[in-house]
């Protein structure tokens, strides 16, 4: 699968309820205001979660020689962390060695000797919202850096995180090694990379007096594209768990008593955000413990602290992982591991949104090489699938056109009575039976949006979850997975026209002037939602609309129409009351 070099942009809405829920509750009051106005016409933001002071981890400053982080085994940093020792008196100048770089095609990560942990971790091919080379490192949390040690059980007596390590690095340039001893603890830790992959090896072990003990890899404070808006709603954990054959994921609310632990037989476990995911693979065991903590910490783009997970993670007292580091993309996982695409989750509308998924990224691998037009050509090819069905919705609105002056005849019969009498009812029977007598479906208003609601569904997920739309562009958009960039946003208002214009295409039942207003305020209600949502996917629905249109058009143009309108008329009376 191509991998494009992806940038995102900070112009997003913060996160509320579930866009999903939201959509879905839109949608079927829409539907309500549609169905009922043919008869009764004339013809926040969520509280703040509470949080547990006791059980939360308080921002602490940061890190330096002179002020570690406090040192944690399974439990997060105290509200108010004891300050820990400086490096010991002993270290001499040389000991502090300059980061150690190692350069890939595909990232740049940067060592320290001091703790022999990951300072920072660039995806070249990827931008953060600041346009600079993607940083997964929360390099402002103040906490222990990636890949320092925890210990669940004994620990040295000395914070092995901030002490000072022998470095070795490989003679390719693609590894390292880093040995520690202070006559009693002795700490090994190896790293290697490969250079046009996102696979890496990691391995770990601590011995007190020549004893293995337990230790555990670190990576605090949060994780991935700390860039966004609100990055934390997209943070969590996750573990493949073997016996049950599914996956489980853990947020900062599951950590919100203290550490949330799991053990058991893992295929692999690591932290994401939504569009990557640093995931380890064990090599030597399967029996995986792992921790995830909430950090309450500040990022380099947003001082005011925020929860953050944490994951503290082995598989015995040798650690020994196959890493991946970088995009949830599904050709890369797949190769990988199968189970690792579950990473990359659709929700409920997976069966559709995975193989739309698909179809779209082969239209634009195989032919227009732009995912902006891979979008307008599968939404083309899905607006004429559907046709079929449309046209028998085409047929049932032009029919309850030609229905409208009996219906007034029904409705003049009932019009001096209040909707609460019970003769009222008779009348809205009658129109039912008309309805039923003529095969008018009342609810052929409904019909188009009803069949676009999985596909739209389906596209959201789409363009919420899958890696390749991140920084794709089409024409003036930047990014199909976000807003528009500009200041007015040239596709909302585009599908605002376009649903006035369908309207005014359309066969009207009603044209109750009450009705009609009703009605032309929904395109504006449409507008109004769409006008943050992802680019992508309102470049989907105003195409949609645009093939509706031709359809509609061309039905219009057809003998079909005229024969559906002509089959509901009453025989016309001829003079002195003959037929």
């Amino acid at each position: 699968m191509a991998e494009p070099v992806n940038g995102g942009s900070g112009n997003q809405p913060p996160k509320e309820m579930s866009m999903e829920v939201r959509l879905l509750l839109a949608f079927i009051l829409m539907g309500v205001v549609m169905f009922v106005s043919q008869y009764y016409f004339k013809s926040a933001a969520p509280p703040p979660p509470k949080t547990d002071t006791a059980a939360q981890t308080a921002p602490v400053p940061a890190a330096s020689p002179d002020n570690p982080p406090a040192n944690t085994s399974t439990q997060p940093p105290p509200v108010e962390a004891e300050a820990k020792a400086a490096p010991a008196p002993g270290a001499t100048p040389q000991q502090s060695l300059p980061p150690l770089v190692i350069d890939t095609d595909l990232y740049t990560v940067t060592f320290s000797n001091q703790g022999a942990n990951v300072r920072s971790w660039l995806l070249k091919k990827f931008k953060g919202n600041d346009s600079k080379p993607l940083e997964l490192v929360n390099t402002a949390s103040g906490l222990d850096f990636p890949f320092s040690v925890s210990f669940p059980e004994k620990k040295p007596a000395k914070d092995v995180n901030w002490a000072w390590f022998v470095q070795t690095p490989d003679p390719d340039g693609l590894g390292v090694s880093y040995e520690y001893s202070d006559g009693h603890t002795a700490v090994h830790k190896k790293f290697r990379f490969e250079k046009n992959s996102y696979i890496s090896n990691v391995e770990s072990s601590v011995t007190i007096d020549g004893a293995p003990i337990a230790n555990q890899l670190e990576w605090r404070g949060g994780f991935g594209d700390l860039t966004l808006t609100a990055p934390t709603a997209d943070q969590r954990t996750l573990h493949f768990d073997v016996a049950n054959n599914k996956l489980v994921e853990q947020t900062v609310r599951d950590a919100k008593n203290g550490p949330a632990g799991a053990a058991g037989n893992f295929s692999f476990a690591g932290i994401a955000d939504k569009y990557f995911a640093a995931v380890f693979l064990p090599q030597l065991s399967t029996n995986v413990q792992m921790s995830t903590l909430s950090d309450t910490v500040k990022t380099a783009i947003e001082p005011k602290p925020a929860q953050y997970p944490g994951l503290l993670l082995s598989d015995g007292t040798e650690n020994r992982f196959e890493l991946f580091v970088g995009p949830k993309d599904l050709d890369l996982l797949a190769k990988i591991n199968p189970k690792l695409t579950q990473v990359v989750d659709f929700g409920w509308f997976s069966i559709l949104a995975k193989p739309l998924f698909y179809i779209v990224n082969w239209f634009n691998d195989s032919f227009v090489h732009n995912f902006g037009w891979s979008i307008v050509l599968v939404t083309v090819a899905i607006n004429f699938a559907l046709f079929p069905l449309k046209l028998s919705n085409m047929k049932s609105m032009r029919k309850m056109q030609a229905l409208k002056p009996q219906i007034d005849e029904i409705n003049a019969k009932y019009k001096s009575l209040k909707m609460t009498d019970p003769k009222k009812q008779e009348g809205q029977a009658e129109v039912m039976a008309l309805y039923k007598k003529n095969g008018v479906n009342p609810m052929g208003g409904c019909v188009p949006m009803l069949l676009q609601m999985p596909f739209f569904f389906a596209f959201w997920q789409v363009f919420t979850k899958s890696v390749e739309m991140r920084g794709a562009s089409w024409l003036w958009v930047t990014d199909l997975s976000q807003p528009e960039h500009l200041a007015i946003k040239v596709l909302p208002i585009m599908m605002i026209a376009s649903q006035f214009l369908m309207q005014k295409m359309t066969p009207q039942p009603n044209a109750d002037p009450g009705q009609q207003k009703m009605m032309m305020f929904m395109p504006l209600v449409f507008g109004y939602m769409f006008y943050w949502f992802p680019s992508g996917l309102v470049l989907y629905y105003l195409t949609s609309n645009l093939v509706s249109m031709g359809q509609q058009w061309f039905f219009n143009q057809t003998e079909t129409a005229q024969q559906a309108a002509a089959s509901v008329e009453p025989p016309k009376k001829q003079k002195n009351g003959r037929k």
